[in-house]
């Protein structure tokens, strides 16, 4: 199901909080809404991977979760939100790009700058990279009319090339993040089964409540347990919290921890192109499937 976090909550979620390692367990009413349908002029789905919180895993889940829609046969756009650009590198785009997404934001005439990474029969994974110099963008921009809304409109000519879109995104709720969920209809959050991190979808969700203002179609397609560690009493706490209070929100697959993941980021490729990895691929490959059953 998709849902929105909604009042009761973040008032179950600000209990668990203020009491800081000793969780609410006790099971509230679920929250469901079905999602809209989709504007007919846009035939992707534009799915914003994003958490507040840095270092749960947004750029590992949109590089591999991307991969995987690509191998079953989906096109597949990723867009690198992100200044520090490992989102572009986790695909070996070292060598700097002629263009970024940096000056297709800047100036609506630069078309957005997409790179083949992979195609097959009807299937593609196609990236927009980025370099540091997104960072100075997003000053830039604050000086821009209709500042928030520079990446859907960019997305817009490009949406009916692909059956997904997914955006990385940075640990902040700054304009690169805001122009990513305003270009969404969809929100995937990964999160680590820790104590902080039910702070950080707090702090989300309360993004979202802004964000609705200017796209009110914006919905949460499901949370996903990123480095999850069964043998940490912390956090099997956290995840049964999460999966009562949240129900179906919580997506069934969990990443756990594993080395490969790591690995094949320092490599400069997805899993599917690692030696030893077809654990952490099955992963990801049943989180797609998920995925591809809630949209």
């Amino acid at each position: 199901m998709v849902a929105s976090l909604g009042r009761e909550g973040l008032e179950a979620l600000n209990v668990a909080v203020s009491t800081r390692g000793h969780y609410n367990t006790a099971v509230p009413a679920h929250h469901e809404c079905r999602l809209p349908l989709l504007d007919g002029a846009m035939s992707a789905r534009i799915i914003s991977v994003a958490n507040q919180k840095g270092g749960v895993g947004k750029t590992a889940t949109t590089t591999n979760l991307g991969a995987s829609l690509y191998a079953l046969g989906h096109r597949v756009l990723l867009v690198d939100m992100d200044p520090q650009g490992n989102l572009s590198a986790s695909f070996c785009a070292r060598e700097k790009p002629v263009s970024t997404i940096a000056d297709a934001l800047l100036d609506r005439k630069v078309s957005l700058p997409i790179v083949a990474v992979y195609a097959r029969d009807l299937a593609v994974l196609d990236l927009v990279p980025t370099t540091v110099a997104l960072a100075a963008a997003e000053a830039a921009l604050m000086n821009k009319l209709g500042r928030e809304l520079r990446l859907r409109d960019q997305l817009t000519s490009a949406a009916d090339h692909y059956d997904f879109i997914l955006i990385d995104t940075p640990p902040s709720l700054g304009l690169l993040t805001i122009n990513s969920l305003v270009a969404a209809q969809l929100v995937l959050v990964p999160t680590e089964a820790r104590f902080f991190s039910l702070q950080g979808l707090q702090m989300l969700q309360e993004s979202i409540d802004e964000i609705l203002y200017i796209n009110p179609n914006l919905r949460i397609l499901g949370i996903v347990l990123s480095k999850f560690d069964r043998r940490l009493r912390e956090e099997q706490a956290v995840a049964t919290y999460l999966r009562e209070h949240w129900g179906d929100l919580v997506f069934e697959t969990s990443v756990g921890t594993n080395s490969k993941i790591l690995e094949a980021a320092s490599a400069g490729v997805p899993l599917v192109e690692l030696s030893g990895a077809q654990r952490a691929v099955e992963t990801y490959q049943s989180l797609a499937k998920e995925v591809l059953a809630r949209v």
